[in-house]
């Protein structure tokens, strides 16, 4: 007789159990890129330090939201964290982000950790507190290079080219500075652009030019190295502020180690 009515009392503890905090990590790029391996590592690193506490789905390729969606779904709370490029900032209105968009700034990976990693990457970080975005990390994905169906050795090459930039201000100005005429488009939609002379060209970095099969569909691809490619891991400030203090702090650590993974297979998989 104690135990039949000792089994419903367990049954009713299991169905008051807490659920697991659940945070969308949306991104537009492949699984199996720098920016997909390392959103992949937090994750694991997330829910094990966590102990199961959180958990975090991983959405890449652009399945939730496109380049220009993604911000403004971070900000409604519809997802909890990406990892936008720094050119997405600029048009969010926090300008001081652009700098990172001009050539040739910084000679190699180390130069542009000692700008990020410092006070400079954490006072632009807070530039985006007023916007409901707190600023976790910034991920490196090396150098930009050129493509198109021609070579392009000379300004006088870039002539005429329909050239698929991101939105930014700074590189529109440098496709026009070329004589390209620059195309804002989301990554998602770039390969069909090419394929079917939407666009004649791009840039980007050669871990993105292979996920995406860019090598289908351009001919020639220039080793210019001209601009860097960095992504910031931002979270929605609200859902951030709102977590107990000891998960903050597992997941603070989940991104220190995510940053260095992701950050050791870009130097690897987009060098020269």
């Amino acid at each position: 007789m104690f135990a039949a009515l000792a089994l419903p009392g367990v049954w009713h503890a299991g169905a008051f159990a807490q659920a697991p905090i659940v945070i969308k990590f949306s991104h537009v790029v492949a699984p199996d890129t720098p920016k997909g391996k390392g959103a992949q590592r937090f994750k694991e690193l997330a829910e094990q330090r966590t102990g199961g506490r959180v958990k975090v789905e991983v959405y890449p390729n652009s399945q939730l939201y496109k380049d220009k969606e993604e911000l403004e779904a971070l900000q409604l709370g519809s997802v909890q964290v990406l990892a936008p490029s720094l050119a997405k900032f600029g048009p969010l209105g926090a300008k001081e982000f652009e700098v990172f968009d001009l050539p040739y700034l910084f000679k190699d990976a180390d130069s542009f950790r000692a700008v990020t990693d410092g006070t400079v990457g954490a006072d632009l970080f807070k530039k985006l507190e007023p916007k409901g975005i707190k600023g976790l990390a910034y991920w490196d994905n090396g150098f930009h290079i050129m493509s198109a169906n021609k070579p392009l050795h000379n300004v006088a090459d870039f002539k005429g080219l329909k050239m698929r930039i991101q939105s930014s201000k700074v590189l529109d100005a440098q496709m026009r500075a070329l004589g390209a005429i620059p195309q804002v488009m989301a990554f998602s939609e770039l390969y069909q652009a090419l394929q079917s002379g939407v666009v004649d060209g791009t840039e980007g970095v050669p871990s993105n030019f292979y996920t995406q099969k860019i090598f289908e569909v351009q001919k020639h691809m220039t080793l210019s190295n001209h601009g860097h490619l960095a992504y910031a891991l931002i979270v929605n400030k609200k859902f951030w502020d709102g977590l107990p203090a000891d998960i903050r702090t597992q997941l603070e650590s989940a991104v220190k180690d995510s940053t260095t993974y992701a950050n050791a297979i870009a130097a690897t998989e987009n060098a020269a």
